[in-house]
């Protein structure tokens, strides 16, 4: 821990950055004495930036597989992610380094590792049994397209089916090709004079090791035997095929085909099929044949003991059902039950209780990968009851269009949030437990309890519990339930601002101390919600609608001319002296027709029941004034212990005291300066607007078009073509550099004809003006002009004077200057510490209080969590502003700047969050040029600067967070939560808190041929592939075929492969556990027969030495 001089400093930090240097040497002078005091503690090595884990879907998923002995199921993507699941809790991603898709998966089943095949023709193998995987091999085929792969239980051959037909097989352990290669022209009739087409499904016969049934997509399917290398039986159908599946005892199997028909065939008989089905053809009169289906993509032929088989499908559907949902088809016996699913089916995996082929399969359950969910089936109860997920993938049921993420909560804050949405589960799961059981949880570290709250395209928010790199779903509230839903398009008001999700959440602002929530929507609408665990039905919805001008001269009728200007409602001539405005009567237009004071939705006026957890206090509209939509709001701010909730857009900001439930300030931007204004700035109708400045423009957009209406200066939020930040949009073209260059040019100059909206709130308890000796409760508004403002806020006495008594509101005259548009600000005590904002603990307030507990409100003081409350008048604080270029540390009440630290020159901070972090305090910014920035306060030394990931898309700049104790998030596909560190000890300690996905299994043992068919022969035939494979049987492969790349295993995975991850070793070593009292016995008769050998080898000495001299004839 060392002592700052604020001069040393500033010479450090001007080596460091050119650009850091205070504002005179006078301040420099002063700033010197004062601040020598703060001591610092943070560090550089204290920071280390990396990935933990990632939540949610795997978004557009492509590839399904399980290890049924492990119990880990795991997808692939398009993208090349990988993601392995275990038991709730033990979640792993990967990546390919290629981003091809993921087309296959295949386990080595309970040995720890994992095959995949990519689009881009590589086969890698996963070490799974290191916490984070890793690559041990890759093979890169440069001739031949990958279609499909096989590998057989319990054997190091890999089976790989190419598009022109044939089949490789690679030795798993070496990832080396094997000369055996299996060819279409081989394969198929000589007399054929077609090609076959590409491989779409190799199996082993699940008695006869030796026999390798190949399926070709025209319709022809073979059963080569592998060691006469010639095809034993040739099948042909007219149809394409799908996917085909053996019944256990290798005597059937069956094949899908592309005109929903199933055919079912003998093996011996190979001319034709034993049986054909059309699940969902509708059988016609007259033996005809009945009407082709659509194709059914995948079939999966399951046996049990005790009953009839399982045919389970998917597709198939007959062609009429126009609209009707993706399904699953189970045929079990004489009963077919088709299982409608939310979104198109990518595969499916039926879970059996045994590994091995060639017994009874006794299936237990489906799971079927969707397009966007994970759907689990119980075979076992009637009706097929779905199990009830345990893993966090619901994050994208509505489209995400913000975040917020919040580390070291008050602890009873997840156990009540747990409580009131334990009454929302769903009903009808099946009993079982979840059957993806496998792997291990890692150890807990952290014992802080963390929240992350998402808001939804449909008005949904809802929390999580995101403690220990885990993610589990709390409580979801729905806040479009207060307005009327028009039932038809043509019933819908023309009030929308937006063409879709009009109820979709921008901003969320929440107090965890106070359990206070309150929300902005997209049709610029502020609701306030107060938590409590008893219900309630309120009979009328309390509602403000509030007018909010950007200019009194700033009116124009939609055909260009100008009306007669209208008086701001809510604004005295005195700028300190403020009015508070009344409820406007509703009236639909004004008297020149145009649209005027309605709100973009309407409130429901029947009683609305709430339930236990967030309950409505205010809803407030902003309105259509003459012909003008109210522009989306752009910031949001609440606090409970003033009562008060404060918004801004680009036209103004208003203020809200929720408890009187009264409007207390609307003012104009402009007005707010009073005769401060530093612009010279001329009335101009919004319908002119230009290029926007300040917050995030849409990344389209280049140039308005004038029929567009009003863009704010945060853009992104507010702009008609992005429809709000719901839709999921594409990658931007690297090409398209609008998005940036409109940003930094717009931001830096000064705009006369960009608005000024309201880019930061923060409500505090400090000095508002540089005469001020005490400090005093107030609000700081930071502009998109980089412009921060103080309003002084006067409260009454708490108790029943505090809904008596007006809260007067009046400007301070204190205005602060940065480069760039507001983003954050908070406040440090003289020590250097963080001042919280003030607020109220949480109390039911749903109950009646006694005379007690009211004498006790009336005397409760609002907490505030400062070591510098009023008493200590003397005092000093700090205020630290963060801009889209800058941060500032100001002194106050001098109002004096002792530190500067210009972030970035040629790009702007997305995301600044001043956080507590190792007993300290820092500022950490996102810039869109993709770098992760933290800086020491109060002094701004710059401590991380790392290049993390470059802006690609508007979704990673609406979601970006951090919070306290180094953690931060944002969404990274539009189904996936990924979440990052910045500090060296998570990092360190990450390792420990990864669950383990391989835990030793035993594998189950192989089923009993039985007596008979020991003796006649009968039961599963073995090969010994290695005789037929091996290079001294097959010769080596041509090495331009493919090529064998080494993967970065790193130490662990050369320790997993050293300790034979897929070796002949580990089998032997299992084998050999399994074998350990078999052994045993072994050993003992091995004992015993040493022992005999060891006396018979004697007495034969013995002899020897007896008859040695001895003549033949003396014997």
């Amino acid at each position: 821990m060392r002592k700052f001089n604020i001069r040393k400093v500033l010479d450090g930090l001007t080596a460091v950055s050119s650009a850091a240097s205070a504002s005179s040497a006078a301040q420099q002078q002063q700033a010197g004495n004062r601040e020598s005091e703060i001591q610092e503690t943070l560090q550089s090595e204290h920071f280390q930036l990396c990935k933990t884990v990632r939540h949610g879907f795997p978004y557009q998923p492509s590839a399904l597989a399980f290890d049924p002995v492990q119990k880990i199921l795991a997808i692939g993507t398009q993208t090349g992610a990988l993601r392995l699941f275990g038991r709730p809790g033990v979640e792993c991603y990967c990546q390919h380094d290629s981003g091809a898709a993921v087309i296959q998966l295949q386990f080595l089943i309970n040995e720890g590792a994992l095959v995949s095949a990519l689009a881009d023709d590589t086969l890698h193998l996963w070490n799974l049994r290191q916490k984070r995987p890793a690559i041990l091999h890759s093979l890169k085929f440069n001739r031949e397209r990958i279609t499909f792969c096989h590998l057989p239980f319990q054997s190091k051959w890999l089976y790989v089916g190419t598009e022109r037909g044939n089949i490789h097989i690679v030795n798993v352990e070496s990832f080396t090709l094997s000369g055996y290669v299996i060819m279409w022209n081989k394969a198929i009739e000589l007399s054929s004079k077609s090609h076959p087409g590409p491989i779409v499904h190799i199996s082993d016969n699940p008695m006869d090791e030796g026999k390798l049934l190949i399926g070709f997509e025209s319709g022809t399917v073979v059963l080569w035997d592998l060691k006469s290398k010639k095809a034993d039986y040739r099948y042909s159908h007219d149809e394409a095929i799908h996917s085909v599946a053996w019944h256990h005892e290798g005597k059937q199997f069956i094949c899908s085909h592309s005109d929903g028909t199933l055919t079912i065939w003998n093996v011996k008989s190979p001319t034709k099929p034993f049986q054909t089905i059309t699940p969902h053809g509708k059988q016609l009169k007259d033996g005809k044949k009945p009407e082709p289906c659509k194709p059914i993509l995948k079939v999966e032929y399951k046996t049990t003991r005790a009953g009839e088989p399982f045919i389970i499908l998917s597709g198939g559907l007959s062609y009429d059902t126009v609209g009707r949902r993706p399904c699953l088809t189970v045929m079990h016996g004489k009963s077919t039950a088709v299982l409608e699913m939310d979104y198109s089916i990518v595969d499916f995996l039926t879970l059996c209780e045994t590994p091995y082929p060639n017994d009874f399969q006794e299936p237990y359950a489906v799971v079927v990968l969707l397009e966007k969910d994970l759907v689990l089936i119980d075979l076992a109860q009637n009706g097929y009851p779905i199990f009830e997920n345990p893993y966090p993938l619901t994050i994208h049921e509505s489209p995400v269009t913000c975040c917020e993420y919040f580390a070291d909560c008050p602890v009873d804050l997840i156990p009540a949030l747990y409580s009131v949405g334990a009454r929302q589960k769903r009903q009808g799961y099946s009993k079982k437990e979840w059957p993806i059981s496998g792997g291990n949880w890692g150890l807990i570290t952290q014992s802080y309890p963390e929240i992350i709250i998402t808001g939804h395209a449909d008005g949904s928010i809802k929390f999580w519990d995101a403690s220990a790199i885990t993610l589990q779903v709390l409580y979801k509230l729905k806040t479009a339930k207060v307005f009327e839903k028009s039932r038809n398009k043509d019933d819908r008001p023309n009030t929308d601002i937006v063409d879709e999700d009009p109820y979709a959440i921008q901003i969320i602002s929440w107090c965890p101390e106070s359990r206070m929530l309150c929300i902005a929507g997209v049709s610029a609408h502020v609701i306030i919600y107060r938590f409590s665990k008893q219900e309630v039905t309120t009979e009328v919805i309390p509602m403000l609608e509030v007018r909010l001008l950007y200019e009194i001269n700033d009116i124009e009728s939609p055909d260009g001319e100008q009306v007669p200007p209208l008086p701001t409602p809510g604004t005295g001539s005195n700028p300190q002296s403020i009015v508070p405005q009344s409820h406007p009567s509703t009236s639909s237009s004004s008297s020149d027709g145009l649209r005027d004071n309605v709100p973009c939705l309407k409130v429901k006026n029947s009683p609305l029941k709430q339930s236990p957890g967030y309950q409505i206090e205010l809803v407030i509209q902003l309105v259509w004034v003459s012909g003008e939509p109210p522009q989306q709001i752009t910031s949001l701010a609440v606090n409970s212990a003033y009562g008060l909730v404060v918004f801004g857009n680009c036209n103004g900001i208003a203020m809200v005291d929720y408890l009187q439930k009264t409007v207390l300030l609307n003012l104009g931007t402009i007005e707010l300066y009073g005769s401060n204004d530093p612009y010279r700035r001329e009335p101009r109708s919004p319908r002119k607007t230009r290029q926007p400045s300040g917050g995030l423009c849409d990344i389209n957009e280049g140039t308005m078009v004038p029929e567009d209406r009003c863009k704010s200066p945060t853009s992104a939020k507010m702009s008609r073509k992005l429809s709000l930040p719901t839709e999921l949009k594409p990658d931007l073209d690297v090409k398209d550099n609008s998005f940036s260059r409109s940003r930094s040019s717009s931001v830096t100059s000064i705009d006369k004809e960009s608005r000024e909206a309201i880019s930061a709130l923060h409500f505090c308890e400090t000095f508002t003006r540089k005469a001020d000796t005490s400090p005093s409760p107030c609000l700081w508004v930071g502009t998109t002009l980089g412009t921060v403002l103080v309003i002084v806020l006067n409260l009454p006495p708490g108790g029943e004077q505090r809904l008596l008594q007006p809260v007067i509101v009046s400007p301070s005259g204190t205005i602060l200057r940065l480069k760039g548009a507001i983003l954050r600000m908070a406040f440090l005590d003289t020590t250097g510490s963080l001042v919280s904002p003030a607020h109220e603990p949480w109390r039911e307030h749903n109950i009646p209080e006694d005379k007690d507990e009211k004498d006790k409100s009336k005397k409760r003081r609002p907490v505030s969590v400062s070591p510098s409350s009023s008493q200590e008048i003397s005092e000093n604080q700090y205020a630290v502003i963060c801009s889209e270029k800058q941060a500032k540390v100001i002194s106050l009440p001098s109002q004096n700047c002792i530190y500067k630290q210009n972030i970035t020159e040629t790009s702007f901070v997305l995301r600044g969050d001043i956080v507590s972090l190792s007993n300290s305090i820092c500022l950490a910014c996102f810039c869109a040029n993709g770098h992760i920035m933290t800086f020491s306060l109060p002094s701004l030394r710059p401590l991380l600067d790392v290049y993390y990931l470059p802006l690609t898309n508007m979704r990673i700049a609406r979601t970006f967070c951090f919070t306290n104790n180094g953690q931060a998030l944002y969404l990274v596909s539009p189904t996936e939560i990924q979440r990052l560190t910045y500090s060296q000890e998570t990092c360190e300690n990450l390792q420990e808190m990864l669950g383990e996905l391989f835990t030793p299994v035993e594998t189950p043992e192989a089923p009993n041929r039985g007596f008979f068919k020991g003796l006649f022969g009968g039961g599963a035939q073995s090969l010994d592939r290695e005789e037929l494979f091996g290079e001294s049987a097959s010769g080596k492969a041509s090495r331009s075929l493919a090529q064998h790349i080494p993967g970065p295993g790193g130490i662990e995975g050369v320790k997993g492969a050293a300790s034979g991850v897929v070796g002949e070793l580990a089998r032997a070593r299992l084998a050999l556990d399994e074998r350990g009292q078999k052994l045993g016995e072994l050993e003992e008769k091995t004992a015993a027969m040493l022992y005999s050998a060891d006396s018979f080898s004697k007495h034969a000495h013995e002899m020897m030495l007896k008859y040695k001299d001895k003549k033949w004839y003396q014997f």
